[in-house]
């Protein structure tokens, strides 16, 4: 038997009603498992399967597993330092992360259960990675920042502070949103709803990328929705809305929308002398 087999049958009795109160010692194994494997990076909620930023295939496995923690465990008072909190799971263990050079700055850096962290990485509080949710090495998590339930977060990621990650773990079969390797989102950004973002790009300050809005790639003179290509620089413009000759609109409504270009090399200039810094 494999971690995901065992994961498919206690999720195909879960299913047919399996509660909280009726599951064995081999079942709080399995989930116990489950999220160490979580936690190692060896497995993960999606992955990638091809040339570019929009071959990213879904776990659907992986995130019933995360169902299952939270659906087959009785929610219990916990510490968190002066604080008691309830949850089903306890935070994430953290002893890991100092031998691989991970730093965790105090007082509201919070980690979940089941969540990864690689080498290298810096969590600057108050900032918070929920179960699920992959972060490779050299990855920077600023101040108010959150990565949600899922998300993929190449290595060398910078996001800028108050910055906001989506979670997508429901529906099983829908992608969490990806941030590929080498790429820098300024503060404020939010990136939601299974949105992906290619390496090496850098997007300006309080951008939204999210799938209902649309991106003005000027490199390949396209309009595309749930994905920026790898290598480009984005940032929010406003755009002419089709409401917007309504009299209630005098002068015109628009809406947001998403323009890429090209990585100016003054841009990667100043990423280059970032990553200095902390060095």
């Amino acid at each position: 038997m494999t971690l995901k087999s065992d994961v498919s049958d206690l999720w195909e009795r879960y299913q047919n009603g399996l509660s909280a109160t009726e599951t064995t010692a081999d079942d709080e194994a399995t989930l116990e498992a489950f999220l160490t494997a979580l936690e190692a990076g060896e497995v993960r909620a999606a992955e990638r399967t091809g040339s570019d930023v929009t071959s990213w295939e879904t776990n659907e496995w992986v995130k019933r597993g995360i169902l299952l923690n939270f659906g087959l465990r009785e929610t219990k008072p916990r510490e968190y330092g002066d604080v008691t909190y309830y949850d089903v799971l306890p935070l994430r263990e953290t002893a890991d992360l100092g031998e691989r050079g991970t730093r965790n700055t105090p007082d509201g850096t919070a980690i979940r259960r089941g969540a990864h962290l690689g080498s290298d990485c810096i969590m600057m509080s108050p900032s918070f990675v929920n179960m699920g949710a992959y972060v490779g090495d050299g990855t920077l998590i600023d101040s108010c920042d959150t990565v949600g339930s899922c998300a993929q977060l190449g290595e060398n990621v910078k996001l800028g502070a108050n910055t906001l990650i989506g979670g997508v773990l429901e529906p099983v079969e829908d992608a969490p949103v990806i941030v590929e390797d080498d790429v820098s989102l300024g503060a404020g950004c939010r990136v939601t709803s299974g949105f992906r973002i290619g390496e090496g790009s850098i997007v300006g300050e309080n951008t939204l990328l999210t799938p209902r809005i649309p991106v003005y790639d000027l490199v390949e003179e396209e309009v595309i929705y749930g994905h920026l290509p790898a290598e480009r620089r984005a940032f929010t413009r406003m755009v002419e809305s089709s409401v917007g000759d309504h009299d209630l609109f005098e002068g015109g409504a628009y809406k947001p929308a998403v323009v890429a270009t090209h990585v100016e090399e003054e841009t990667l200039e100043a990423t280059k002398r970032e990553d200095a810094l902390r060095e």
